[in-house]
């Protein structure tokens, strides 16, 4: 036994546990970029039908990983605890709401609007925390809100009306990252809950779609029938992924490594998937962009603060009487951290 706290990455040095996070991350985030190129694969099938079949072949997969893994243990508590589980069904909902539009918006032809979504999802979550949670924001980011505010006026003129598929995905996902936060349950076990509450309504549609004639599964061949049964795989193997690095990097590496699945999905959708890009957009955009430099950069000036004023309260141990003090040393300059 090591004597390690079990939910504490164990077994290599620290440095290791970071490139491991990092790898983790970057496989998280660039993934979730680059699934546009994957639904338009599932065609003829609907939106709905993909929605349907991610659902129940989610439960499939993140099943048998708990069956692997042998954790079963929250399932029970959750059973007993009706606030949560009713937290949990409202995560489901608004989560399915946001796949189903953005599986849409891709196999529709908005990859870019679906991209400005993600974009503008951290303004939304900082806004819904001074509306709902009455925080406070520093100058910084009530001047990124605004900004990003502007952007949403700009790109309303340019669309002719607001641009309502970015700001469903963005507000969707900030109330189910805002509801999972007071669910507080890890990441595969959170994915199991709400796929477990999705998984009925979305058997009964594919069965109804099965009994009319109209389901695509078992009428396009056998490759047709993996893609579909893939989209678990497909949904729960960035998860793992983003579950490993959020326990192995700080939260402000991940919130840097966030913007990754936008920007893949900006670019595709402009050089692979030949969007236009008016002027106007291009505006809309920038301004965006300039939000999220205001944030990020607040953030990670408050973290690095935060760090000195942590490290500041640290009492220094008096070294014994004619013990040599490390203050002395030529590489003095080497041990502290910049």
């Amino acid at each position: 036994m090591s004597g390690k706290p079990s939910g504490e990455p164990s077994g290599k040095p620290k440095g290791d546990q970071h490139h491991i996070g990092l790898l983790n991350g970057f496989a998280a985030y660039g993934m979730w970029g680059l699934v546009p190129l994957f639904w338009p694969l599932l065609k003829p099938a609907g939106a709905a039908e993909i929605l349907a079949h991610r659902m129940v072949w989610s439960l499939a997969f993140v099943a048998v990983a708990l069956l692997v893994i042998r954790r079963w243990a929250w399932a029970g508590e959750l059973l007993r605890q009706p606030r949560k589980l009713g937290l949990v069904t409202i995560a489901a909902a608004f989560i399915t709401v946001n796949w189903g539009v953005y599986i849409w918006a891709v196999n529709s032809g908005h990859v870019v609007e679906a991209s400005l979504g993600y974009f503008i999802n951290p303004l939304v979550t900082i806004a819904m925390g001074v509306l709902l949670l009455k925080e406070r924001l520093r100058p910084a980011q009530w001047a990124a809100v605004g900004v990003g505010l502007a952007a949403v006026i700009v790109l309303a003129v340019g669309y002719g009306q607001p641009p309502w598929i970015s700001l469903t995905l963005a507000f969707s996902f900030a109330t189910y990252g805002l509801v999972k936060k007071k669910v507080n349950l890890g990441g595969i076990e959170s994915l199991a809950a709400e796929t477990a509450i999705q998984f009925l309504p979305a058997l009964a549609y594919l069965l109804w779609l099965g009994a009319h004639g109209e389901a695509t599964f078992a009428e396009e061949g056998v490759g047709h029938a993996t893609l579909l049964a893939s989209t678990g795989i497909v949904t729960a193997l960035p998860l793992v992924c983003f579950g490993a690095a959020a326990i192995r990097v700080p939260l402000s590496t991940l919130g840097l490594l966030q913007y990754m699945a936008p920007v893949f999905q900006f670019l595709l959708g402009i050089l692979y998937f030949h969007e236009s890009m008016p002027l106007e957009r291009w505006a809309g955009f920038a301004l965006v962009w300039l939000a999220l430099i205001l944030l990020t950069t607040d953030a990670w000036r408050t973290a690095r603060r935060g760090r000195a004023a942590a490290a500041a309260a640290i009492p220094q141990e008096t070294p014994p009487a004619g013990s040599p003090n490390p203050l002395d040393r030529a590489d003095t300059a080497d041990t502290v951290e910049a």
